[in-house]
């Protein structure tokens, strides 16, 4: 199962062109993906950069076979009562089982500009691995204390999916919302985290946790699939390669997490550091399955 994700900066290039062709185009490089997570969809911000389009719509229409799941971590009106969204994105040819979308916390920092953060989760039938939690998000990059938390926020996610796993909920109905859902320990968390593997909030995502309904049994915790792959390696840069608005030195900041189940699973972890189609790099992850 071949996995893609990428901030895309609202499909914006180097150039100063936006173009979703183009980011589907350099994913479909990498690798003949089953899933695509993007960052920094944007629909109706007319006035950025490039002039975004419905993105979720272009995207749409460019990946046929593909079910798309946009969660926007923002949606608001302009002064004429024009909507718009940013967001994350899940495309996937997979059977999919379940969505949900996740607002992450937005602590008060007055001393930064921020914004929303939210984290999608589609919850897909992989034919070698089973039920599979893929979670994408995208961190804040200005308030050092909203990233804490909302990595914090990410591990709990994570801790509770795995507790339902481990002690499901009493199915009682059929046929209506009540009815029994898929639960697994098996997740991948992926997107721009902004943020080095030096930040606090990096281990954050990583930490342990015991299972309560399992007599304190540990958890599936989550792991940076790249050290587990490439040992002492260090992370190949994913930010600032090419553009140096954000600082001059080239840096790691979009991850692989998976959890403990799929660690034996991994084939590969790769970086596109070629692409100037965004100003972030691409990541693949293969697993087995």
């Amino acid at each position: 199962m071949k996995l893609v994700t990428w901030n895309t900066q609202w499909c914006r290039g180097l150039d100063g062109m936006v173009n979703t062709k183009r980011i589907v185009e350099g994913a479909r490089a990498m690798a003949d993906f089953d899933v695509l997570c993007l960052q920094e969809i944007a629909s109706g911000y007319t006035r950025m950069p490039g002039a975004p389009g419905d993105q979720p719509a272009e995207l749409r229409a460019l990946l046929p076979g593909f079910q798309l799941f946009f969660g926007a971590a923002v949606e608001e009106f302009d002064t004429e009562g024009r909507r718009m969204r940013f967001g994350n994105l899940v495309a996937t040819r997979l059977p999919v089982a379940q969505v949900r979308h996740h607002p992450l916390p937005w602590p008060a920092d007055p001393a930064v500009s921020t914004m929303p953060r939210m984290c999608t989760v589609v919850t897909l039938s992989s034919p070698g691995l089973g039920a599979l939690r893929v979670m994408t998000t995208h961190l804040e990059y200005y308030s050092a204390r909203q990233r804490s938390a909302q990595a914090r926020a990410l591990c709990a996610l994570h801790a509770e999916a795995c507790e339902q796993a481990e002690a499901p909920p009493k199915a009682e109905y059929d046929h209506s919302p009540f009815q029994p859902k898929p639960h697994t320990q098996q997740a991948i968390l992926c997107g721009d985290f902004n943020m080095q593997a030096t930040d606090p909030a990096y281990a954050e995502i990583q930490q342990p946790f015991a299972l309560a309904g399992a007599g304190g049994a540990p958890g599936s915790r989550l792991q940076d699939a790249w050290p587990i792959m490439h040992g002492q390696r260090p992370h190949e840069p994913t930010f600032r390669l090419f553009d140096k608005q954000y600082g001059p030195d080239p840096a790691a900041f979009d991850f692989v997490f998976v959890s403990d189940p799929l660690v034996p699973r991994l084939r590969r972890i790769e970086v596109d550091g070629r692409t100037q189609a965004s100003d972030h790099q691409p990541v693949l992850v293969d697993l087995e399955g």
